[in-house]
């Protein structure tokens, strides 16, 4: 058995999750989350656990069985909790804001960059060199920050672009005086 997919999914209170037609469908305090399932698979809630089998012994449906139950205990953590994502704007003369829905970057190039806020996300800017990116699913949240670290990565000389609150980043010596 996967050592994952064996372990059983607690359903908090005020969540509920529902098996329909290889949907499974998670109701929560903050939202509503929907993953469909594949054949060798199977989901079944029995009081507040869920769990989920395998019907066959193949490779793939192993590696299905603790995919399907990572991503239903993250849809149960999502609508309960919700995921939250920092990033860190770092650079003379870069800030970044928010206008109506849209997140507004300047970050050293000759114009400004305007982001649409997807769907399901909630952005805000604390500081001028904050982000905070905000969701009930840990896949569109992790996606949006990842597309907004991708506009300006940091640099190793002096740290200049977007990064993660917790990373850290390898600096490297610059050039030094020659005689």
């Amino acid at each position: 058995m996967s050592r994952i997919g064996r372990l059983a999914i607690k359903i908090p209170a005020g969540t509920t999750v529902t098996v329909q037609d290889s949907i499974v469908t998670v109701k929560g305090p903050l939202g509503e989350l929907k993953q469909n399932y594949t054949a060798p698979i199977s989901v079944k809630v029995e009081g507040d656990e869920v769990h989920v089998t395998r019907g066959a012994e193949t490779k793939e449906a192993k590696s299905l069985h603790g995919l399907y139950r990572a991503l239903i205990q993250n849809m149960v953590n999502g609508v309960t909790k919700g995921y939250e994502k920092g990033l860190v704007v770092n650079g003379v003369g870069y800030k970044v804001a928010m206008s109506g829905k849209k997140l507004v970057l300047n970050l050293g190039f000759s114009h400004p960059i305007e982001m649409e806020t997807p769907a399901g996300i909630t952005i805000t800017c604390p500081s001028a060199t904050e982000i905070t990116v905000k969701g009930i699913d840990k896949a569109a949240v992790g996606q949006c920050a990842a597309n907004i670290k991708a506009l300006k990565k940091p640099e190793p000389y002096h740290g200049y672009g977007i990064r993660y609150n917790d990373e850290v980043i390898e600096r490297k010596e610059g050039k030094t005086a020659g005689k």
